[in-house]
């Protein structure tokens, strides 16, 4: 099962991201848990400085900005 991690406050931008993931985890068929995390300090600990961004598997993939569903499908299959 595949983690993917939302890091933002709970915006606009952090919830297409979430949507986005979400879009582009089902249509690749993988099993995998959503979370969002809107810890200030737990956003900090894991290195991001600009919000929303997209961790797999704990792992900070995007930071600052909103990437596309394909986008998304190209991290997921690497």
């Amino acid at each position: 099962m595949i983690k993917l991690q939302i890091l933002g406050a709970g915006c606009a931008k952090c919830a297409t991201l979430a949507l986005h993931a979400d879009v582009a985890a089902k249509s690749l068929g993988i099993e995998y848990a959503l979370e969002k995390v809107t810890d200030l300090e737990a956003i900090i600990d894991a290195g991001v400085m600009s919000t929303p961004a997209l961790a797999i598997d704990g792992e900070v993939k995007s930071s600052g900005r909103v990437l596309s569903v394909e986008e998304i499908k190209r991290l997921l299959n690497t």
